[in-house]
């Protein structure tokens, strides 16, 4: 099973857009939570007709992405010391500019402590 989908709902917008009924919103940020594993700490794979990740905690703007070819970008965010300090991140999500979650992505559960950062990154590819 695939442990990161394309939402249904950024699907829906794609299609749209290509046939020029809306714009596209650009991605502006990801979202943080502690819902991608059960309670025996097994991934949880995301569905893809998911609005919202299972147990959000955090959103935060990108901070940068990169171009890594004609047809893939990579996204980053970092969190900072004081973000999520104590919790155990195991999901993560890219929003659009309307607020809508465009992409998911489960994994087992990542610990974060007080006196680091981490640095998060999301690829999409075409």
């Amino acid at each position: 099973m695939a442990n990161s989908i394309v939402t249904l709902t950024a699907r829906k917008k794609m299609l749209r857009a290509r046939a020029g009924e809306i714009t596209l919103p650009k991605i502006t940020g990801f979202v943080f939570g502690n819902g991608g594993v059960d309670e025996e700490g097994n991934v949880v794979p995301p569905q893809e007709n998911q609005t919202e990740l299972v147990s959000k905690l955090l959103e935060k703007d990108i901070l940068d992405y990169t171009m890594l070819s004609d047809t893939q970008c990579r996204y980053k965010c970092v969190l900072g010391y004081e973000d999520l300090a104590g919790e155990k991140i195991s999901e993560i999500g890219l929003y659009d500019a309307d607020g809508d979650i465009v992409a998911i992505k489960t994994f087992s559960a990542k610990g974060k402590d007080d006196d680091m950062e981490m640095t998060f990154y999301l690829e999409d590819s075409f």
